[in-house]
């Protein structure tokens, strides 16, 4: 399907002012450029009549106000019975999780799962989001809180149910399903504060058109401020989530910044590891010379050297909980508009205070860091803000 095919219902917007209350049949012909023979098949026999037929007679259903007529409800009671996820991509284990949750809940619902990648490129995904639908998807799950005021029209003018996941706004018009993003990082970043940490840097994933990395950056930045300590511009690196990335951006903060920092917070653990692997190789201890903490406590966390400090997401359960939405709204059922997950700061051996001594109320000694045989499992344990 072309794009100008695509944008048909925008289009025709522009060149109709007025239209008649109740159009005819012959009104959606004309503005769908097909006959009213082929109208009157979508709507009786809409397994005769193409994908790209079937869209265009139903923009211009929608844009006439004969959406509202009963044999245009008709068109639209065609069940699919398949659901689109879209996500940024597959090489992440935490967005696999998800949709692997999710599949499993539509399965047993009798419901297939349609699943396309947009590369963190919002464009790409307004595209694929076309495409989904054109395809038959009758329900979105969708990640982030940000996405193309295009995509939320197309959602909204053929009334397709959808839910953001790794994000709780329930101040929005749009259903969430995740977490603060912004309180998940500050955890993190209050955590190193109380161990006596002021010089701190952060690598980042790529902000743009990413809410998530944003309010995270955002989340550590307000927090350390309210400590009295400033993220300069000069602390802070964005980089795309990969582990040779991960260990440039640290080798960067490490040369830029003198005296080098104490801690590093980084917005994923592949980034962590990168910077845990930087570190070693330029002789540092971790961490005995610095500390390095991720995010999303993926598995190898647990077995990295040393273990990283993160932060727990719970992504199958975001996934279920998605499901559970889009099963509530296609049953009709809109039940609850935005569900809070947990995440939990899980404390490992990348963390401690750092060396020399340290100033301000929140100084903690070594003596008050947990040792690693009193950490859950010799391995991990949460932690609370009362820490």
């Amino acid at each position: 399907m072309s794009e100008g095919t695509i944008n048909l219902a925008s289009e025709v917007e522009n060149r109709l002012q007025d239209v008649v209350s109740r159009a005819r049949l012959a009104d959606v012909a004309r503005l769908a450029g097909c006959a009213p023979a082929t109208i009157s098949r979508a709507i009786n026999h809409p397994e005769k009549v193409s994908p790209e037929k079937r869209f265009r007679i139903e923009s211009a259903m929608l844009e006439l106000g004969y959406v509202r007529n009963h044999a245009a409800r008709t068109l639209r009671s065609q069940r699919s019975h398949m659901v689109g996820i879209l996500i940024p991509t597959l090489d992440y284990a935490l967005y696999a999780q998800l949709v692997g949750a999710a599949n499993s809940r539509f399965s047993k619902a009798g419901i297939s799962t349609l699943i396309a990648t947009f590369d963190f490129d919002l464009n790409a995904e307004l595209k694929e989001a076309r495409l989904l639908l054109e395809r038959g998807a009758e329900a979105l799950i969708l990640v982030g809180d940000q996405h193309r005021p295009k995509l939320y029209e197309l959602l909204d003018q053929f009334a397709v149910p959808f839910v953001n996941t790794y994000a709780y706004n329930p101040k929005g018009d749009c259903p969430t399903v995740g977490f603060d993003n912004s309180f998940a990082a500050a955890k993190i970043a209050r955590h190193l504060v109380h161990l006596g940490h002021r010089n701190i840097c952060v690598i980042s994933g790529i902000t743009k058109d990413n809410d998530r990395t944003t309010k995270r950056l955002e989340g550590i930045r307000e927090e350390l401020l309210r400590h009295g300590i400033e993220l300069r511009n000069s602390m802070v690196a964005e980089r795309p989530y990969s582990i040779s990335d991960g260990r440039k951006a640290c080798e960067l903060l490490l040369s830029r910044n003198i005296p080098p920092p104490t801690a590093i917070i980084c917005g994923n653990d592949v980034l962590a590891l990168g910077a845990l692997l930087e570190c070693t190789a330029t002789g540092m201890e971790v961490p005995g010379d610095i500390s390095v903490v991720g995010f999303d406590n993926l598995e190898f966390a647990m077995h990295s050297n040393p273990p990283l400090t993160t932060i727990n997401v719970p992504a199958e359960e975001m996934g279920a909980s998605a499901a559970n939405h889009i099963l509530g709204e296609l049953s009709g059922d809109e039940g609850t508009r935005h569900t809070s997950v947990e995440v939990q700061l899980i404390l490992r051996n990348s963390s401690a205070p750092p060396k020399g001594p340290v100033s301000g109320t929140n100084r903690r000694s070594k003596s008050q860091l947990p040792s690693p045989a009193t950490i859950l499992g010799s391995v991990s344990r949460p932690y609370s803000d009362g820490e």
